[in-house]
């Protein structure tokens, strides 16, 4: 930890590079799904077929990052983002926790229609716009103890003891936007 950072930055999971973590320490059942650089939301489709996929807007406002949000999205301390928290779902089983945070200064041209959503799928909009582009992607065990992990597996009997996820920044018309995607115990083995 930074001797700058907060006193609260260690209730954040230790986000990491593809290069910082080996095979070994990660789920095989979750591997594939972590490093996957294609749409997450066109995989989830194709894995959950005849139950029906769906997405469930748990809250979408005004709010502030986790520190380490907020870094990565290069916004000043308090700045304001728009706060999309979703799950997806297989049927009535939630697969993934995710959070898209949108910075205010990103919300302008193209990226304003991701403000109103409602329970579309980030991803389709996303993957389908010529000019998104895909910037870096960090993976972190989540444990009880991470705002995070409470947010991700709230209602889910029994908790897990841990959950994986990754983080990625996207740039749309080069502002930037960060989807977290927090892969929860239903997820069924990749089917790659």
């Amino acid at each position: 930890m930074n001797p700058n950072d907060p006193p609260y930055a260690h209730l954040e999971p230790n986000w990491q590079g593809r290069g910082m973590l080996r095979h070994a320490q990660i789920p095989d059942q979750i591997y594939p799904w972590l490093w996957d650089r294609a749409s997450l939301t066109a995989r989830l489709k194709s894995a959950c077929r005849d139950a029906g996929f769906s997405v469930r807007l748990l809250r979408q406002g005004w709010g502030r990052p986790l520190y380490s949000e907020a870094r990565l999205l290069e916004m000043r301390r308090g700045g304001r983002a728009i706060v999309r928290e979703v799950q997806l779902l297989c049927g009535d089983t939630p697969w993934v926790f995710a959070r898209t945070l949108i910075p205010a200064v990103s919300l302008r041209g193209p990226a304003r229609r991701l403000a109103h959503l409602g329970d579309r799928p980030l991803g389709e909009v996303l993957f389908a716009d010529p000019r998104m582009r895909r910037g870096e992607t960090q993976v972190a065990r989540l444990l009880p103890r991470h705002p995070l992990f409470a947010t991700a597996t709230r209602g889910l009997v029994p908790r897990p003891g841990e959950i994986w996820g990754r983080r990625t920044l996207f740039y749309l018309s080069s502002r930037p936007l960060l989807v977290n995607e927090i892969f929860l115990p239903g997820l069924p083995r990749s089917p790659r």
